[in-house]
């Protein structure tokens, strides 16, 4: 190993374990074990992580396995855009590991001088990306919701992704006033049919940049989990093949929606595969991998951001 890789692997090994720290919460002595070193070259690579300035609320060096990651999921997906977090570890939480990477990748929308029009879903990735953006107020760009954001209580959806940025950014902002899973199809075709409606939807399938969470269909599926759907309905999408869904569309282990009564009541705008302009998906964890897959597969999103254990499994399979 020569002088250059030894100083980039003690960059590394350093800018590590103050992510962990700084963004994990992680004791030194639970950094030592992942780490595989002792608790006082724990604190060392922490201080070092300070004192040069690795960690601010953002990770400053880049860590050689997530670069590589990054090079070899663009290679292999054919993605546009791919950010790789450092993990944080076992039992660390996938959505602030990704979290302040996803929110530096908005930011260089929101920095562009030309009007953008940014189409966001919802769930955890999306909420914890909005609360790393700085508050840097804009008035030239919109966003706008991909997903209706009332809950089946009539309240509003807990994940509301777009009134958090609108909060954050004073920016012009255009929610989606529909239930996330309507009583019956034809209610859903009436909420779509109002005009209004139908110019958000118009704003959100003409987005310049789409960013969405990616939700696993399994026993734990977001669906069920926030009381969309009842543990019979999950189990007859589940029977179909379903893989995973994007704000709130369901698509099998090929990518392709699933057509059934119960998705025909979901009042999200269905992302069509293939899209030019960026649809990029911020998601992690072991439980979402088949999910992240299959909406690769169908080229459902062109872009990802993601921690080093997933995208390894992904790069594996």
């Amino acid at each position: 190993m020569n002088l250059i890789d030894r100083e980039t692997s003690k960059h590394d090994d350093a800018a590590r374990a103050g992510w962990m720290y700084y963004v994990g919460g992680m004791t030194q002595d639970q950094i030592a074990t992942a780490l595989g070193v002792s608790r006082q070259r724990a604190q060392r690579l922490v201080s070092r992580a300070m004192a040069e300035g690795l960690i601010h609320v953002r990770l400053e060096h880049k860590i050689g396995a997530c670069l590589g990651a990054e090079a070899a999921l663009k290679r292999r997906y054919g993605l546009n855009e791919v950010r790789v977090a450092p993990s944080l570890g076992p039992g660390g939480d996938s959505a602030r590991a990704t979290a302040s990477v996803a929110a530096e990748l908005l930011e260089t929308y929101l920095a562009r001088a030309e009007p953008q029009v940014i189409a966001f879903g919802t769930g955890r990735s999306l909420s914890a990306m909005v609360a790393e953006l700085s508050p840097v107020p804009t008035d030239r760009h919109k966003v706008v919701s991909l997903i209706g954001n009332i809950a089946p209580d009539g309240s509003a959806s807990f994940y509301d992704v777009i009134l958090r940025i609108a909060d954050k950014l004073h920016v012009q902002h255009y929610p989606m006033p529909v239930p996330v899973l309507s009583e019956t199809a034809e209610e859903r075709e009436m909420f779509h049919a109002l005009g209004p409606i139908q110019s958000v939807v118009r704003l959100a399938r003409n987005a310049d940049v789409m960013f969405v969470g990616v939700g696993q269909m399994g026993d734990d599926a977001p669906l069920y989990k926030d009381g969309f759907v009842t543990r019979d309905q999950l189990a007859g999408i589940q029977a179909r093949g379903a893989a995973g869904e994007i704000v709130g569309c369901v698509f099998n282990a090929d990518g392709a929606y699933i057509d059934t009564p119960l998705t025909a009541r979901l009042g999200g705008v269905r992302i069509e595969p293939g899209r030019a302009t960026p649809v990029i998906a911020v998601a992690a964890g072991a439980s979402k991998v088949a999910a992240i897959r299959a909406a690769l597969k169908g080229r459902l999103i062109n872009g990802l951001v993601t921690d080093e254990a997933t995208a390894a499994a992904l790069l594996l399979g």
